[in-house]
């Protein structure tokens, strides 16, 4: 403001009035005159910002950073970022499938082991509910612990049986029989539904549940549910729930062969499955 006005009126009136001392005024001065040392890298974070439709905080940008050969420090990355106003979005609650104790109950074999050694050797899964233009629409995925990746998924307009024994028979293609696989959920009445679990039986795979109320014994899945909506349920707009559900199949398909991960040395997780694959 000085800086405009000092062509009308004296430096030091001016600088008397603002209380502000000529030193500090004329160091600001000429640090504004100074070609900004992180222009390039400003440009790069704010580009993969908006390629990433605002879903990288800056742990994520540090690690495509670094991907692009660019070492950024993630505490400078934070800074930038603040500078440049990108910021992340928050997170919300899932969708509650327990209705009672109709059904049998699996132990909880997972015990929040959340790491595997091999890809298909633990997955869990469970179901959310999203609520748009005056209708719900359900997805039942199921995710594999080693990377991370949804290997398969349903989507339906009602939380129904036929959703989740459909994804069983989709994720069943996938792998052979009787490997010892072990698949988590919660005690929803889905997975204690006498088909679900003969279907489980009959494919060689263990059953494990989640404690009644316990949202922490499945984690992961929680995470996942919770990215999803805040990178694209509550960061984009929606003409229909059809457009919604093109969005989400493009989101899943990001989620596993684009979006990186910290934990997966800044792999996405079908590229960490691969090699892992690969390796075997």
């Amino acid at each position: 403001m000085i800086q405009e006005l000092r062509q009308e009126h004296g430096v030091s009136v001016l600088l008397e009035i603002a209380q502000l001392p000529r030193a500090t005024f004329y160091y600001h001065l000429k640090q504004q005159s100074k070609p900004d040392k992180y222009a390039h890298e400003k440009e790069v974070i704010t580009a993969i910002f908006h390629e990433n439709k605002g879903r990288y905080g800056y742990r994520r940008v540090t690690d495509e950073l670094h991907n692009r050969n660019i070492p950024l420090n993630h505490k400078l990355v934070q800074r930038l970022m603040q500078e440049l106003g990108l910021v992340c979005r928050v997170r919300m609650k899932k969708y509650r499938s327990y209705r009672g104790e109709k059904g049998e109950v699996a132990d909880n074999l997972l015990n929040r082991k959340f790491r595997a050694e091999k890809p298909n050797r633990k997955w869990v899964t469970d179901v959310t509910e999203f609520r748009l233009f005056g209708e719900k629409l359900y997805l039942s995925p199921i995710l594999d612990l080693y990377s991370g990746d949804i290997v398969t998924y349903t989507l339906s307009e009602s939380p129904n049986l036929e959703m989740v024994t459909t994804m069983l028979k989709q994720a069943f293609a996938m792998i052979p029989d009787n490997t010892g696989l072990l698949l988590h959920s919660d005690q929803g009445w889905h997975y204690r539904h006498k088909q679900y679990r003969q279907m489980l039986k009959d494919k060689g795979i263990e059953q494990s549940m989640s404690r009644k109320g316990n949202c922490l014994d499945n984690a992961v899945m929680e995470n996942f549910f919770g990215h999803l909506k805040s990178e694209l349920l509550y960061l984009q707009e929606f003409e229909s729930l059809e457009h919604f559900k093109q969005e989400l199949i493009e989101y899943i398909d990001y989620y596993n062969n684009r979006r990186i991960k910290a934990r997966l040395k800044g792999l996405p997780p079908v590229l960490h499955r691969q090699q892992a694959l690969l390796v075997a």
